[in-house]
């Protein structure tokens, strides 16, 4: 059954409780899983398809599990493919009661099978969501500053707007750290816009690639699912991971000319900060600088078939990052 999002809260989630959200507007489909998630009394569990495929029965014994304190769940499935149809299936054939289960998928075309299969089903409930225009946003931008109280030119708020690149997740953010500034200045001016927005820096991607390369898979797969990473995301990925990289590979030649992990993290130049000593050792321990090597020239092979084709970037780049940490020998 096709619903627009705006007519979301027609769900019942005790007669539908398989979703399917799909397009590239993750903004608002974080709004709305949270009015849905809202309005229930149950636990939330995260998963991506990856480790859906990759580990099926652990998933189905978690979704069938239950005690007398922790009998309704709601789980989320991310960047989920035509590649869950059978899981989908086993659900359906199972009837599952007390659980509702979301799958958040990124632009389906209308050959999608999944797309299909939710679309004709009336049980089932399918939502696209569409990009947001610069009317759209600007409506939430002006709605913000009006409930807020701030005080913004209509040239900053296209600045604002413009800066967004289309993305309401980012606008959102950007909103609330303008609040706050706020607070302790009324009069914000266009240069103080400026340097409060700052849209280029992605730390949840540095710690996304620290953790893969230090194979901390529950950390890993945390920081995938807890993000709505995007196929404009994935050069600046890329570009940070062969970064990372680069230094991994002089740290694992030094590591096995001088066989002492200490020496070769206090000898690094630049040096290491502090509080990246302990996850660096474990990379260490990890790769090999052959290992590394390998590693580099899948990025960069990655990164030139993202340049020339970016339709499947995402899935692309997260399947090289959850196969490098789950790799059991580098």
């Amino acid at each position: 059954m096709i619903l627009k999002f705006y007519e979301i809260n027609k769900i019942d989630i005790i007669s539908q409780n398989l979703i399917l959200f799909y397009g590239n507007n993750e903004g608002l489909k974080k709004e709305e899983i949270f009015k849905i998630y809202s309005k229930t009394n149950r636990k939330i569990y995260k998963y991506d398809e990856k480790q859906i495929l990759e580990n099926s029965q652990n998933f189905f014994d978690n979704l069938y599990s239950g005690s007398l304190f922790e009998n309704k769940k709601f789980i989320i499935i991310n960047r989920v493919t035509d590649k869950i149809l059978k899981i989908i299936d086993e659900i359906l054939e199972k009837k599952i009661e007390d659980t509702t289960i979301l799958l958040n998928a990124d632009i389906l075309e209308k050959r999608s099978k999944l797309r299909s299969k939710f679309e004709r089903d009336k049980n089932l409930v399918c939502v696209a969501f569409y990009p947001d225009n610069d009317e759209t946003l600007s409506k939430l931008v002006n709605n913000f500053i009006k409930e807020k109280n701030i005080s913004l030119s209509q040239i900053n708020v296209n600045f604002i707007i413009n800066k967004c690149n289309g993305n309401r997740e980012f606008l959102n953010n950007e909103l609330e750290k303008i609040y706050h500034f706020s607070k302790n200045k009324k009069n914000i001016k266009h240069e103080d816009l400026v340097k409060l927005i700052n849209l280029n820096e992605d730390f949840s991607i540095a710690e996304l690639i620290d953790n893969c390369l230090a194979k901390n898979q529950k950390k890993t797969f945390n920081i995938i699912n807890e993000n709505s990473f995007n196929n404009d995301d994935c050069i600046l990925i890329t570009r940070i991971f062969i970064n990372k990289l680069k230094r991994n590979l002089y740290l694992a030649k030094q590591y096995q000319l001088n066989k002492n992990i200490e020496k070769t993290i206090n000898d690094a130049k630049p040096p290491i900060f502090w509080k990246d000593k302990e996850i660096v050792k474990n990379q260490i321990k990890n790769w090999t600088a052959k290992g590394v090597e390998d590693l580099i020239i899948q990025i960069n092979d990655i990164e030139l078939k993202i340049k020339k084709n970016s339709n499947n970037a995402i899935q692309m780049v997260l399947d090289f990052i959850i196969q490098s940490c789950t790799k059991t020998s580098n």
